[in-house]
């Protein structure tokens, strides 16, 4: 890999931006291959915890030569492939017109094993199991938030969506601006608020609250339901019942209810086909960095999953053309998807 940081370009036609990871050409791939995934997540090389062969295993030796320490709970290392470095020089120039735009990209990436063996998932971890990675959340959040403006805490669960190694992890990657996506986020629920007085995302809980027809699940301290605006079949959206700006304003009450609820909604996914549920996860909150400085009061905290599958648990839904180029579809509508899902067991179909 080379020692220069990444860039990224801007796109005037669509005001967008994309990174240009030229540095992560040569990373390694095990994918991918939509099969039906067992519980176990065993990818198609039969990846089990045998640190011969999986390089994310407590011990295993991953392609950068770097050895694994013997965890016993969660462990996070340095990406050996990143797109966020801090080196001296850039691969790219800058460029400032209105046709022609690049930023250099500085940040860290880091891989957050949940657990040491890989035939779990979150939906089969014990409660203290999945609080363990809460609080390792928490723990990268309090580390990286005064340094860069945005730390995007994911998951790519199944090949279907990418994943190169079922072993139960996911990954964090801090940058020093504001992404495409968040920076949409944020200036929309600041006009939002400037328009109506309220956080958009309370405000829409409290009327969802009130209609009642896309909420799926409901604690003390957290709501899952089918937003309104869903694209993926069974995309859904973990809201906290309270207004929480940052992952780092979480209560410690909070962080362990969210420990229950993260768990039945996972074993709910996995119920739906019988199979280990492939899904894109991610948080979203405040920016932070330089945001530290500015009132982000009208953010609201959310954890989003877009799963692929729709009709099987080996029928995918990828983009159409006129998705791609003109605007989204979706072929079930979020009431029906919050009616499957408020319908299917909570006990995993593993454990029957």
């Amino acid at each position: 890999m080379s020692k220069l940081n990444n860039f990224r370009r801007y796109n005037p036609l669509i005001d967008e931006w994309i990174i240009v990871a030229v540095n992560r050409i040569n990373r390694p791939w095990q994918g991918a291959k939509t099969e039906k995934s067992e519980n176990s997540e065993k990818n198609s090389d039969d990846v089990t915890s045998s640190t011969t062969i999986n390089p994310l295993a407590p011990g295993g030796v991953r392609s950068s030569g770097v050895k694994n320490d013997d965890y016993l709970s969660t462990f996070v290392f340095e990406n050996d492939f990143p797109s966020f470095t801090e080196f001296d020089g850039c691969a790219g120039e800058e460029e400032n017109s209105d046709l022609f735009k690049q930023q250099e990209v500085r940040g860290v990436c880091r891989v957050i094993c949940y657990h040491p063996d890989s035939q779990k998932t979150l939906a089969l971890m014990s409660l203290e199991e999945i609080r363990t990675v809460i609080n390792l959340w928490h723990q990268q959040y309090v580390e990286l938030c005064p340094k860069y403006d945005w730390v995007q805490i994911f998951e790519n669960r199944g090949a279907v969506v990418g994943c190169s190694n079922m072993h139960p992890h996911g990954q964090l990657w801090a940058s020093n601006y504001l992404p495409s996506i968040p920076q949409k986020k944020h200036d929309s629920q600041k006009k939002y608020f400037e328009k109506h007085g309220k956080v958009m995302l309370v405000d829409y809980l409290d009327q969802e609250m009130a209609k009642n027809e896309r909420i799926i699940m409901r604690n003390e301290h957290w709501t899952w339901l089918v937003p309104y605006w869903a694209f993926w079949p069974f995309e859904t959206m973990l809201l906290p019942n309270r207004h929480v700006a940052r992952f780092t304003d979480l209560m410690e009450t909070e962080k362990q209810s969210l420990s229950a609820i993260l768990r039945d909604l996972l074993i709910k996914y996995d119920n739906i086909f019988e199979c280990s549920f492939p899904y894109m996860m991610g948080w979203s909150g405040a920016p932070t960095g330089t945001y530290l400085e500015t009132d982000c009061s009208f953010w609201q905290l959310h954890l989003s999953f877009f799963p692929p599958l729709l009709r099987s648990a080996t029928v995918p839904k990828f983009l159409a053309g006129y998705e791609v180029f003109a605007e989204k579809q979706r072929d079930i509508s979020p009431e029906v998807a919050a009616a499957t899902l408020r319908g299917i067991d909570g006990v995993h179909y593993s454990r029957k």
